[in-house]
């Protein structure tokens, strides 16, 4: 079966409710599913996982789909081998890298993905999709087993990407400036993703959905920006 992704940039855009901008391609990715299993593994502190997993729970209720967390499961790695999809959300990618590798749910995800089980992410969970997380935005607050994380796509993601403000006296580094470092000692191309745009694969097709361009870095090369309607599929044969 072929790969079903959906890797956004973020859960709440500005006027709208969680979840909302994205609905309809949630919606379309899990087509006659009933039931997701959800990760809450990234909020750091704040929001406990009961509370985490309530608010993603109301969202998709919304949609007609009945939610679970997984750290509500006696065995998570038994969880994630019967789950019809997954939902894995934001907050800090450090630390649920290193919760996944502890659970060692890592290969457990990498299997059902590749037989077909949709995969969506936001933020830190969209982060986790790529080859590495090198290029998340997120302090390293906890110490992850690897860095590698679940290489669901063949490129890095930087969810959250901003653009340079005009009139702003920052003299500190830009997003771009901070990728570019990145492409001096890695090689993968990095998928800079704004607020309310989104990436969806279906087997090896890959298409950018939402309403903005999205900023692709290749190692020694300009920035380049690719709208909606683009082909991007280039990035699926990256190395």
């Amino acid at each position: 079966m072929s790969k079903s992704l959906l890797l956004i940039s973020t859960s709440t855009t500005h006027g709208t409710g969680y979840l909302e901008h994205c609905e309809e391609e949630i919606k379309s990715i899990l087509q006659d599913r009933k039931s997701i299993l959800f990760i809450p593994y990234a909020r750091p502190s704040g929001i406990s996982h009961t509370d985490y997993t309530a608010k993603a729970r109301e969202a998709f209720e919304r949609m007609g789909v009945s939610l679970t967390g997984i750290h509500e499961a006696s065995n998570p790695i038994e969880a994630v081998q019967q789950a019809e999809a997954i939902f894995t959300g934001g907050g800090n990618t450090f630390l649920l890298l290193r919760q996944l590798y502890q659970n060692k749910l890592i290969e457990p995800l990498q299997q059902r993905v590749q037989k077909g089980m949709p995969y969506i992410g936001t933020s830190a969970g969209t982060n986790i999709a790529g080859k590495t997380i090198g290029t998340t935005n997120d302090m390293p607050i906890v110490f992850p087993k690897s860095f590698d994380a679940l290489q669901l796509v063949p490129f890095n993601l930087n969810p959250h990407y901003l653009d340079p403000l005009p009139d702003s006296t920052h003299m500190g580094e830009t997003r771009e400036t901070r990728i570019q470092e990145f492409h001096v000692h890695n090689r993968q191309p990095v998928v800079g993703l704004r607020e309310g745009s989104m990436l969806r694969v279906t087997g090896e097709r890959l298409e950018l959905k939402g309403p903005h361009s999205a900023r692709i870095f290749l190692q020694g090369q300009k920035p380049m920006e690719f709208k909606p309607a683009d082909d991007i599929n280039f990035l699926m044969e990256a190395y």
